[in-house]
């Protein structure tokens, strides 16, 4: 099943039980992937999968940011509706890579790469970059990629 019809399906079913939150954030996530296939419309192309996990990937880290700023804020009301819609977002989302997985991207990329410094930074986080594209967190991407090039 496509991600709009799931999410359609989830959002019938949102109503039926009286779920506001969920509705609320499935019928935001809705509005921006229609949103990118008016964008791609005027190009010709359709929206493709990797299109749509670039949306749902912008969307949980706008909820991250989000969560972030009203913990320093102190306002742990709207943490806590932040976390719950990033955790709706993160249904629909690819499975996430865990630490060790990308760990071994990045020690893959960097051998490959040769890269042995911090001064080769730019050549191997575009790469693993492309390689994890929605299957991590670009921070944890970016951290370990920091670590294994040292200072």
């Amino acid at each position: 099943m496509a991600l709009k019809e799931r999410i359609a399906e989830d959002m019938k079913a949102a109503m039926k039980s009286g779920d506001k939150l969920r509705l609320e954030t499935l019928r935001t996530l809705r509005a921006v992937l229609m949103e990118k296939e008016i964008e791609l419309r005027g190009s010709g192309r359709q929206v493709t999968p990797e299109d749509e996990v670039a949306v749902l990937s912008s969307a949980a880290k706008k909820r991250r940011e989000s969560i972030e700023q009203f913990k320093a804020g102190g306002r742990m009301d709207l943490v806590e509706q932040e976390t719950a819609e990033l955790s709706i977002i993160q249904e629909y989302m690819p499975k996430q890579m865990s630490e060790d997985e990308v760990r071994r991207v990045v020690e893959e990329v960097v051998t490959a790469v040769g890269a042995s410094s911090a001064k080769d930074f730019g050549k191997v986080m575009p790469l693993v970059m492309k390689q994890l594209k929605g299957k991590a967190d670009g921070k944890l991407i970016q951290e370990l990629v920091k670590q294994r090039l040292g200072p």
